[in-house]
């Protein structure tokens, strides 16, 4: 028997609640979000932005001199907005509401007004502001583009299972074909504030939480979090919001069609001179196959497939958090993704947990203790 110790032991969060921790969703929230729709940002340069895009695997369904939508091949509405602004910036998320009476509900119970979206995305919204401050926009009715043709995933032998024959499995070395958005994760110094927030407001249900070694008294610090679509299963998680020293943009997730697709774009993506952040592995927390890269702006984009989907009936799984539990395989989690690389980064990173320290919020010296042991685990 060997001795050799997991470092992934206790790390999967099959394991539950206990007596008096967070359920995790609200028994009557006001409305009960579908989906992402989109996410906004705001870019200097276009045309840079473009290339990446095309280059990680999306099409342009609108350019203007000001304006530029990327989307994936599945029938929807674009995945990702870029608007024409002087820095480059995350603006926020839009989630796709059940109708337009769940629009117009969601906006009389905050004392906000619904609008009608530019013709361009046709439908309606409403406009809020979560506990970070972040612009959440929740939208309905909106215009559907046309299914594309999508990536064809490989046929696989599996074990003593074959299928294929008198064929070799030739992936072409392209871009991998985005077929939609699938999450994006937020950091908040109010995490447990704004949690409640979006269990509330846009019915969301927790399918994990993690907290720090040591600390699980003191309650989670970071929650993947699924829209409650009934017995209709969702992503594992829509939203990841985690506890942090500034409220942030981390990173988003666009679903591609398999192992080799995602591999075979990366590589597209790496002969292109783009920066490669951390990947190819496995997580835990969703089970998805993952690559991460960053685009000429410095956001962290992700390429995932295989991940796990969810109804209303799981309860939230608990665990703790560890650099080593970020991947089931996989290279180890890289100072890049994990946003201790030296180097400017690094020093605006310490300035960043100074002013938190300094401030009223959930960030104070024992939770970056907790973060620290996670960082270098």
């Amino acid at each position: 028997m060997s001795d050799h110790h997991d470092p992934h032991t206790g790390l999967h969060s099959e394991q539950g609640a206990l007596a008096g921790e967070h359920p995790g969703r609200v028994s009557d929230p006001i409305v009960k979000v579908h989906d992402l729709a989109w996410l906004e940002f705001e870019k200097p340069d276009l045309t840079k932005a473009e290339l990446f895009a095309h280059a990680f695997g999306f099409t342009t369904s609108v350019r203007t001199v000001d304006e530029l939508h990327l989307r994936g091949t599945d029938l929807g509405a674009p995945c990702v907005l870029i608007r024409r602004g002087r820095r480059s910036a995350f603006v926020g998320p839009a989630f796709r509401a059940a109708d337009s009476t769940d629009v117009v509900k969601l906006a009389d119970a905050t004392g906000r007004k619904a609008a009608k979206l530019p013709e361009s995305l046709g439908g309606l919204a409403v406009d809020l502001v979560d506990p970070s401050g972040l612009r959440v926009r929740v939208v309905s009715d909106t215009h559907e583009l046309a299914a594309q043709p999508a990536q064809e995933p490989l046929t696989f032998n599996f074990g003593h299972a074959a299928v294929r024959a008198n064929a070799a499995q030739r992936p072409v070395r392209e871009p991998a074909r985005v077929q939609r958005l699938g999450h994006v994760v937020w950091q908040t110094t109010k995490y447990r504030e704004t949690l409640d927030w979006y269990l509330r407001h846009l019915g969301l249900i927790v399918s994990d939480f993690l907290y720090y070694p040591g600390q699980r008294e003191r309650g989670p610090v970071m929650s993947f979090i699924r829209c409650d679509r009934g017995a209709t299963p969702t992503d594992h998680h829509t939203l990841a919001l985690a506890l942090g020293p500034a409220n942030r943009y981390v990173h988003s997730a666009y679903q591609v069609a398999d192992l080799d697709s995602l591999a075979a774009g990366g590589e597209y993506l790496r002969e292109h001179g783009y920066h490669h952040s951390w990947g190819i592995g496995r997580h835990i927390q969703g089970s998805q196959i993952f690559d991460y890269w960053r685009d000429p702006d410095g956001f962290m984009v992700e390429h995932f497939s295989d991940g796990d989907l969810f109804d209303n009936a799981l309860d939230p799984g608990w665990a703790p958090m560890k650099a080593s539990g970020l991947a089931q395989w996989g290279p180890p989690a890289t100072k890049d993704f994990l946003g201790i690389k030296p180097g400017p980064q690094a020093l605006r990173e310490l300035r960043t947990v100074v002013n938190a320290l300094r401030q009223d919020n959930e960030f104070d010296f024992e939770r970056l203790r907790g973060l620290l042991k996670v960082a270098t685990s």
